[in-house]
């Protein structure tokens, strides 16, 4: 236990270091070694737990599919996919405050250094399809329709573009209860639309 703790420490002074340091000095112009200097480790240490460089953006990210899917397939009766959806973001957040008391400046420079490369904002836009997927079959259920129907689909591309323009719009958040006011916009968008459609 105390071994893994001491593991999780490491990766995360490992992170914080090369975030500073990619907002600093960009991605591609860091380098191994200055992220092991910044973190005092080795540079061996680094590519242990960070193979590539941009796992050190994208590894472990906390709001997982896994647990959006989770979430959404122990709706409540009667509880919407937008709603479960807003609630998972809720308990999320309240996680990683409880963890970290920096973590929304941190994820702020983290959404600005993917818009800074070309290469990371594909690889973060292509990560997204699969929750787009995830909530599209939630929202068909609630509709009673094909989860390859047009409106699902519509509505959950545009609940995931809202949510990651969140990170990128000059009225970025940084603590959980203005973030959260943020994310009642993109669904209450998202909601108008599908009740548009119907």
């Amino acid at each position: 236990m105390r071994q893994e703790r001491r593991k999780q420490r490491t990766r995360a002074a490992i992170q914080h270091a090369a975030l500073d340091l990619f907002a600093r000095d960009g991605f591609r112009a860091t380098t191994i070694s200055a992220i092991a200097e910044a973190a005092d480790v080795a540079p061996r240490t680094v590519t242990l737990h960070f193979p590539a460089k941009e796992d050190l953006l994208f590894a472990a990210d906390p709001f997982a599919l896994r647990s959006l899917s989770e979430r959404l397939e122990a709706r409540a009766p009667g509880e919407d996919t937008l709603s479960a959806l807003r609630a998972w973001m809720a308990d999320t957040m309240g996680a990683l405050e409880r963890e970290d008391g920096a973590i929304w400046r941190r994820r702020l420079l983290r959404a600005q250094v993917i818009a800074d490369d070309e290469t990371l904002r594909a690889r973060a836009r292509a990560g997204y399809y699969e929750y787009e997927q995830v909530i599209a079959a939630a929202l068909a259920t609630d509709l009673g329709v094909a989860a390859d129907a047009l409106v699902p689909r519509i509505a959950a591309t545009a609940v995931i573009a809202g949510l990651r323009e969140l990170y990128e719009t000059p009225e970025a958040a940084e603590d959980r209860d203005a973030l959260l006011a943020l994310v009642d916009q993109v669904l209450a968008f998202a909601r108008g639309g599908i009740v548009s459609a119907g």
